[in-house]
């Protein structure tokens, strides 16, 4: 039976297509939609697209090239032992794949990422690039104000891309459409965490990853129908071990290693993938000054993860913690990239506190073009039938 227009099969199949296009079609079209549209790439840890979005131009996540690239060009920038991101990324930049983006802006992850905003600049002359730095000192009078005058500059540089002045009434109401967005992303992921059976975390990822490459609003209606549709629909309950997923907060899984743990008997009830969409915790501000609006909520609002420096030792993982406790969950998977050194340096940090507190945990690393699914799955498999015997005791 064919899925309806708005069924969650019908949604879904959409989103999959928007995630194996690799030539950004949808966003080629919404810039040829109209003249003077600019396409303004970012790699999405965390970026105000709300500054994008006020210039009136498309903010467009860009991934790497995910596990159906080979990466050729790329290689040659990058050692062997450095995580495959930024070499596929370079790799759709080189083919000409994102020769429709007008800026890229690389947001402060780590050093690589920090290199590859350089690398762009000396391959791409002609495209407005950033290094979006933020902040690691969280006071207001010495983070918030470097953050200010970040988004200053990078509101600065937009308006001269785009020849217009990006004014306070129009970043406010770029805010409020965020916040719409962003509550709705809370949503669906609450629905997931409540009957995760009925909206699979592949299903809840591919939605996601669709709001990097369509108009937000567009998106924001995208979450509104699965919802209606995921909560309409009736699908079987299985006796599968609540889990939460962390450390692939910037160079994200094959979406058949989030297969294959739902396969093997886990419902993935908390994550970090596609950190972007839900790294302010809640709505920002729209009276008073935007931009010390959103320095604020980075400051004080935003999501805890590997790349954010932490300086309290004592409040280390108690994010994740409390993760685990409102999520029901029975347990945690660290998967994260290989050679990801904000991921890895701060996992053994998290396992202690983890096993202080008498959580179950597991561990293995990956690549975007892992191919090999078999072992993750029967490391998850075991882990969820441990868990299972573990609380029948």
């Amino acid at each position: 039976m064919p899925a309806t227009p708005h069924s969650t099969a019908a949604i879904v199949q959409r989103c999959q297509d928007l995630f194996d296009d690799l030539d950004f079609t949808a966003a080629r079209a919404w810039k040829n939609a109209a003249p003077g549209r600019k396409v303004i790439g970012y790699m999405p840890i965390y970026v105000p697209r709300e500054l994008i979005h006020a210039a009136n131009m498309l903010p467009l996540g860009i991934l790497g090239g995910g596990e159906n690239m080979e990466v050729i060009h790329g290689d040659a920038y990058y050692q062997s032992y450095i995580c495959r991101i930024p070499r596929s990324t370079l790799e759709l930049g080189i083919t000409g794949k994102l020769d429709f983006a007008d800026g890229m802006l690389f947001p402060f992850v780590c050093d690589v990422i920090r290199n590859l905003s350089g690398m762009w600049k000396l391959l791409f002359p002609n495209v407005y690039t950033r290094f979006f730095d933020t902040p690691q000192n969280y006071k207001d009078e010495v983070g918030g104000n470097y953050y200010i005058e970040e988004l200053r500059e990078l509101r600065e540089g937009l308006e001269h891309l785009g020849g217009a002045r990006i004014t306070d009434e129009a970043l406010r109401a770029s805010i409020e459409v965020y916040n719409e967005n962003r509550r709705l992303v809370r949503e669906v992921y609450a629905f997931r965490a409540a009957t995760p059976w009925k909206a699979p975390s592949s299903e809840v990822y591919l939605l996601m990853r669709a709001g990097n490459v369509l108009p937000v609003e567009e998106h924001t209606q995208l979450m509104k129908d699965y919802l209606a549709a995921a909560k309409a629909e009736d699908r079987p309950m299985r006796d599968n071990c609540r889990v939460v997923l962390n450390g692939a907060f910037c160079e994200q899984p094959p979406l058949n290693l989030i297969k294959s743990i739902e396969m093997a008997g886990c419902y993935i009830v908390d994550d970090d993938f596609m950190l972007v969409n839900r790294w302010l915790l809640d709505d920002v501000p729209t009276a008073g000054d935007p931009l010390a609006n959103l320095a604020s909520a980075f400051l004080h609002r935003s999501a805890e993860t590997s790349a954010k420096y932490q300086p309290d030792e004592g409040e280390k993982g108690k994010y994740l913690i409390r993760s685990v406790r409102e999520k029901g969950a029975e347990g945690v998977i660290f998967a994260a990239p290989s050679f990801c050194d904000p991921a890895l340096l701060e996992r053994p940090m998290l396992q202690a506190k983890l096993k202080a507190h008498g959580i179950p945990y597991i561990s293995f690393k990956y690549a975007e073009n892992s191919g090999q699914m078999q072992p993750i799955r029967e490391q998850a498999g075991t882990f969820a039938d441990s868990i299972k015997l573990w609380s029948a005791a």
